[in-house]
């Protein structure tokens, strides 16, 4: 009697899994997708890179004299205070919205060939770190001519950028998951972010938020993600556990929602695009 083999879809692994194995498999192909992401967004422009420092410093210089000078907001080394904190904004929101628009743009493609459907996300994330790892230039250079003293809290910068992405692939991968149903999910979310900016004490401090809106900051996975990376900088310490706790809380649990919710539907998405 010959030896038959048998598929036992009982023993093939969990979804996230396969789609984390995948990734490993297709780690060259995030590669590219970064390089390209980088190379396209420059490759037109007369200031190059020049402008993914240039940007946020312009902002910068806007928000410090609206909000140092006309609302009396006095922060010291307010620039500083301004500049880390939208660095982080900066990284979150585009690579969420990244996310979503290269998995809605990406429906031919999936329908030729093969690949992890969770590739555009992970490269929105990797795009996202090469542009923050060139904004921190300008971030230092102003802190240093404002004479911010650098300290070794700032060796806790990684462990922080580390976090911000982890909450933002995943909330990435459950937005880009929606966007596959539906398309409107992204003009929807830009709105929102508008109001998750104003929400987070990007540019203003908390302590001029009224105490019956404490819970827009005590839930917000954006104020400790923000606070864990800015504090290093501007005060020269490292932030206690009740920062770090509720970021990795945050940035964990969103990261296993979206990868557990992502892969659920991955057969779906070639079809539905």
């Amino acid at each position: 009697m010959s030896k038959m083999d048998y598929y036992d879809s009982s023993r093939t692994a969990h979804p996230l899994i396969e789609e984390i194995r995948a990734l490993i498999a297709y780690r060259e192909l995030v590669v590219q997708f970064v390089a390209r992401a980088v190379k396209t967004r420059y490759k037109r422009s007369l200031l190059g890179v020049v402008w993914t420092m240039l940007n946020p410093l312009l902002t910068m210089l806007v928000l410090t004299v609206v909000f140092s000078q006309l609302f009396r907001i006095q922060i010291e080394n307010f620039p500083v205070y301004v500049l880390s904190g939208q660095l982080v904004w900066i990284f979150f929101s585009s690579t969420t919205s990244a996310a979503m628009g290269e998995m809605l743009w990406s429906g031919e493609l999936l329908k030729r060939i093969y690949v992890p459907k969770s590739v555009f996300a992970v490269a929105a994330i990797g795009t996202g770190l090469v542009n923050l790892l060139v904004s921190l230039l300008p971030l230092l250079a102003i802190a240093l001519v404002l004479g911010v003293r650098l300290t070794p809290a700032l060796f806790v910068w990684p462990l922080a950028v580390l976090l911000l992405a982890m909450f933002s692939l995943g909330l990435g991968l459950l937005l880009a998951a929606a966007t596959v149903y539906f398309a409107d999910m992204l003009p929807v979310f830009n709105v929102l972010l508008t109001i998750w900016l104003y929400a987070t004490p990007v540019i203003y401090p908390p302590e001029i938020i009224p105490p019956q809106w404490g819970w827009m900051i005590r839930f917000n996975p954006l104020y400790y993600l923000v606070e864990i990376f800015r504090r290093p900088l501007l005060d020269g310490v490292v932030p206690g556990w009740d920062f770090w706790l509720p970021a990795l809380g945050f940035s964990l649990g969103v990261l296993l929602c979206g990868g557990l919710v992502f892969t659920s539907k991955a057969d779906e998405y070639a079809y539905r695009l």
